[in-house]
């Protein structure tokens, strides 16, 4: 996991330090007073998370960050943010792309506290590419097609800021962390316009019973490893639209809802197994199998098992 904290009142300090952390950049700023910035940031593999406070208005200018960079304001604007083809002003409660991975931009941000949430845009591909990897899946547009997937995917930001990122322990976790990750890039997805919506008729070709037993034993195999969708996909020979389409078909679920259940069935024989005299408890054996939130779990678990994973741990 990664962590770093930064606050100064010197724009040239400030200027380095953006350089070093996001991308190459140009910031100026003629406001008087204070040039106070702060910055906080926690990471995993392919996810970062910052929270930003400038106390004072900022021009920048940035080179490509080869990253997905998005943005959510809580206080102040962003304005005249510009990348090809794109010009806009953000305000409080807007969630946007700051701009493709492989655009520069430029703008102004005045007197704003907002979050930077960064992805590998690989990923984008192995939640919903198809399953050779060879079409990477872009974002088309940079607002979210409506507020409700804006609000979705900004309650996804603050659980993996608030929930995954505050535990180290928990965030160091394989499962954990890929977990996450695919969740992130998956509300992305929900929530921007983005080139793996198309050819989901095409798909529905492939979506026969061979494919789920493919998938079925491909997840079985290796639920203890940070599985993603392509990795599935390209197991039962089809594209993750196709996997995607066979599940919903002939399972009414997901693909990764039913790695869920298997990871949740081997946390269930490690509950069953344990020695709580040990030092074993519910949380470190939820978090081996991808589970990070440890209500979720519990209520899964219930669900499930018609007992609470404390039960089955003691023995009763």
């Amino acid at each position: 996991m990664e962590t770093l904290t930064f606050d100064s009142d010197d724009l040239d300090v400030t200027e380095d330090f953006l350089s070093r952390a996001y991308a190459r950049m140009r910031i100026g700023s003629g406001s008087p007073g204070s040039h106070r910035a702060r910055i906080h940031r926690t990471g995993i593999h392919s996810v970062s998370v910052d929270e930003l406070a400038l106390d004072f208005e900022m021009d920048y200018s940035v080179t490509p960050l080869g990253r997905i960079c998005l943005c959510v304001v809580h206080e102040g604007t962003v304005r005249d943010h510009a990348f090809r083809g794109v010009e806009d002003s953000f305000g409080p409660g807007d969630v946007v792309l700051f701009a493709p991975p492989d655009l520069p931009y430029t703008g102004r941000i005045c007197n704003a506290r907002y979050n930077i949430t960064m992805l590998d845009p690989a990923l984008l591909t192995q939640v919903a590419g198809d399953a050779a990897g060879s079409r990477p899946v872009r974002l088309t547009g940079h607002r979210p097609r409506s507020a409700a997937s804006a609000r979705h995917l900004y309650r996804t930001i603050a659980h993996l800021r608030d929930t995954v990122l505050a535990d180290p322990e928990m965030a160091d976790q394989p499962l954990v962390a890929a977990t996450a990750a695919q969740h992130l890039a998956a509300s992305v997805l929900a929530a921007f316009p983005n080139t793996a919506l198309d050819g989901l008729a095409a798909d529905s070709a492939d979506a026969h019973p061979a494919v789920l037993r493919r998938a079925l034993a491909y997840i079985d195999d290796h639920a203890d490893q940070p599985v993603t969708v392509a990795d599935i996909a390209a197991a039962a020979h089809v594209t993750v639209r196709a996997l995607q389409y066979a599940f919903r078909r002939h399972l009414d679920t997901t693909p990764l809802a039913r790695l869920r259940l298997v990871r949740l069935a081997h946390a269930h024989h490690d509950l069953v197994a344990a020695d709580p005299g040990t030092g074993a408890t519910v949380t470190e054996i939820a978090a081996r199998w991808g589970f990070h939130h440890p209500g979720r779990f519990a209520s899964l678990y219930r669900d499930t098992y018609r007992r609470a994973p404390h039960e089955t741990l003691a023995g009763g």
